[in-house]
């Protein structure tokens, strides 16, 4: 990529490779301004939160164990509360997900969903064009203008007169944006996406009686949720709007950050919206942040569910801690998709969902998340029988007792050559699309996004370094692995996989999960050493 300093550019800040058409619309000089401050306010102190995160994960690997915070004992025992839902937020029995796309906009926010959360992060394939096009679909969306025709068939897409809420997702503190450098470097995705999304659109959504809701991905402690709220607090402050006027709805997909919901609730307790239960990202961080202990090997993915105690453990809990502060505590997402094509196997895929939705209604969460239109009719009808209201916070689930040792017990059953070959097929497809600009696929009837990927990624990692014996007795080393990764490319290669992606990206692909998935050292995120390929392959 080209370096070229833009003249009408606040000072110390450059593009690289900026695409003329979309620029002047989203990234005005104001919004300039504005994102620029903010990263120039924030900056050190993110740097500084992710360093600690490295200084965490070398006492996680030294033998460490986490456990609650003594120092912040007194917020777990206080009795305070948090601000009361934003009107439009108060009933959430059903979330829909998905990347900032237009056409999926538009069906997502028609979808019969309570609220519908627009992804810049793991569903997103954070492409320029995606991110500037994702900025101008979200800003026509919010003032209702924006439509869709369909290339080919000229079918009309446009909104109908009732749609859901629109919640934001931004990118996670550990990302950066290299296509905008504030004093040389590359500022933070997270304040990028945000930092636009809200100057853009926050008063206009104040005047259409909603406002400014987030989800915020990826914490790991109170300390990020703190750094949030003070971007909130200063971003607000910018645009003269009152304190409380951005929601935040946190997901907790981190192990570490399981030990402190109430402290990250109590940090941002004038903007919380509640906490999330983000499985599948939590399910990769468990393997992520123990992955070098022989003792927390997981199994095949597909039997690591949220029957299993460890996850059960952290789903209570966090309806528990939600209910106690007046937040939502929303549950997790069905990646199910409708098999049109297979009646037989769609009943079995909808009972899962159903049996799903069942568990987390009755248990107590106020609303789930679902990535596909066809299933917000079935997690509606769950939650509209256990409901009786718009949610459930008189629920205190008062009988929950989650200790350290529930959240850190390690799930068992089987770890087969299937299991392998699953982890390679879906990763390798996955980084793929994602190399093509594509952040959501459907695969194997399963909704994929970046989470999911990096389960089975950092599974083969761990299996690997462990050399773990399958169910069938081979010894899962750097060679077998090389050879099933071989053997399921052929075959990919043989189906005609390498017309779905842009040239060149299957191999590159393979290459790539290959040294992910035999480095000495696990690399904390697959997107981080896949971005600067994605970036030649878009821009």
């Amino acid at each position: 990529m080209s370096t070229r300093a833009q003249p009408s550019l606040p000072s110390g800040v450059e593009f690289r490779s900026a695409p003329d058409r979309l620029a002047p619309e989203i990234l005005t000089p104001a919004a300039l301004e504005f994102i620029v401050r903010l990263e120039r306010a924030f900056a050190p102190r993110r740097r500084e939160l992710l360093a600690r995160r490295r200084t965490v994960h070398n006492r996680l690997d030294a033998g460490e164990k986490p456990d609650f915070l003594a120092s912040t004992a007194n917020v777990r025992a206080g009795n305070w509360r948090a601000a009361p839902p934003a009107t439009d937020l108060t009933d959430r029995r059903v979330e829909i997900t998905g990347p900032v796309e237009r056409k999926m906009i538009i069906n997502a926010l028609n979808s019969g969903a309570n609220v519908f959360m627009a992804d810049f992060e793991d569903s997103n394939a954070p492409s320029w064009m995606n991110l500037l096009l994702g900025q101008v679909n979200l800003r026509d969306a919010v003032r209702r203008t924006i439509t869709f025709e369909q290339p080919g068939t000229g079918k009309r897409y446009q909104l109908a007169e009732k749609t859901a809420t629109l919640v934001v997702r931004p990118r996670g503190w550990h990302l950066s944006e290299k296509h905008l450098l504030v004093d040389g470097e590359p500022m933070s995705a997270a304040l990028f996406d945000f930092g636009l999304y809200f100057f853009h659109n926050a008063r206009e959504l104040l005047q259409r009686g909603s406002g400014p809701y987030f989800y915020l991905p990826k914490l790991e402690n109170h300390l990020e949720a703190r750094l949030w709220n003070d971007v909130f607090l200063l971003a607000q402050n910018e645009l003269g709007l009152p304190r409380g006027t951005i929601r935040a709805t946190v997901l907790i997909e981190t192990i570490l950050a399981a030990f402190e919901m109430d402290e990250i609730l109590y940090e941002l307790r004038e903007h919380s919206s509640g906490l999330n239960c983000g499985r599948w990202d939590y399910i990769f961080s468990f393997i992520k942040k123990f992955g070098k202990r022989a003792d927390c090997v997981l199994p095949d993915r597909d039997v690591v569910g949220m029957t299993q105690h460890f996850l059960r453990s952290y789903s209570q809990l966090l309806i528990q801690t939600c209910h106690r502060r007046g937040v939502h505590a929303m549950g997790g997402m069905a990646a199910q998709i409708p098999i049109k094509d297979h009646a037989e196997l769609n009943a079995r895929a909808m009972a899962k969902v159903r049996a799903d939705k069942q568990r987390e209604a009755g248990d107590g969460h106020d609303g789930t998340w679902v990535a596909h239109p066809g299933l917000v009719s079935i997690a509606k009808e769950v939650f509209d029988a256990q409901l009786k209201g718009p949610h459930q916070f008189e629920r205190l689930r008062e009988d929950v007792r989650v200790g350290a040792e529930d959240l850190l017990r390690v799930p068992t059953g089987q770890k087969t050559l299937d299991g392998l070959r699953h982890n390679v097929r879906v990763g390798v497809q996955y980084l793929a699309a994602w190399l093509s600009g594509m952040g959501c696929v459907p695969l194997y009837d399963l909704m994929e996004d970046a989470a999911t990927a990096e389960i089975s990624r950092a599974q083969v990692w761990q299996w690997i370094y462990h050399g773990v014996q399958l169910d069938s007795g081979e010894t899962v080393d750097a060679k077998l692995f090389t050879r099933v990764l071989a053997e399921e490319l052929k075959q990919l290669r043989a189906a005609g996989a390498e017309a779905l992606f842009a040239p060149g990206c299957l191999e590159l692909s393979a290459r790539l999960f290959g040294e992910l998935s035999t480095a000495r050292e696990f690399v904390d995120f697959l997107t981080l050493p896949a971005y600067d390929h994605l970036l030649a392959h878009t821009d």
